[in-house]
């Protein structure tokens, strides 16, 4: 049985390390940022989030979100994903409560008097995925 070597995340300090060295040795001031950079900006922000890695990076936000979205196949133990939610049967007039917790924050929402279905759309509608 052959052992597996899980790739461990890099360090803030040490890609700030790496950044700063770059940029004090890179060919001219508008030189692109070499993929291993990217890709190792890429590997914190799951732990710190895509505003503080680019902040702490002194990176631009914009690009550095791009470079998340067009990362290759993501680990799965970094993502989670649902496959089903089933919701138990609710009265129009109640009120619905979700609350989704991520690494540093919650977000609760309170819903008033949406049926399943329109409760339903307006999931479709924040995941962004189609009708």
């Amino acid at each position: 049985m052959m052992a597996t070597r899980r790739a461990r995340r890099p360090r803030l300090e040490t890609v700030c390390r790496r950044l700063d060295r770059w940029r004090r040795t890179r060919p001219h001031a508008r030189a692109p940022l070499p993929p291993g950079l990217w890709a190792a900006a890429v590997a914190l922000v799951p732990e710190r989030g895509l505003y503080g890695t680019a902040r702490a990076l002194r990176l631009s936000y914009g690009a550095l979100k791009q470079h998340v979205v067009d990362a290759p196949d993501r680990q799965s133990g970094d993502r989670v994903t649902a496959d089903f939610v089933e919701l138990p049967r609710l009265p129009a007039h109640d009120a619905c409560v979700i609350e989704v917790s991520g690494a540093r924050t919650t977000m609760r929402l309170r819903l008033n008097g949406l049926t399943l279905t329109e409760l339903a759309e307006f999931t479709r509608l924040v995941v962004g995925t189609a009708a």
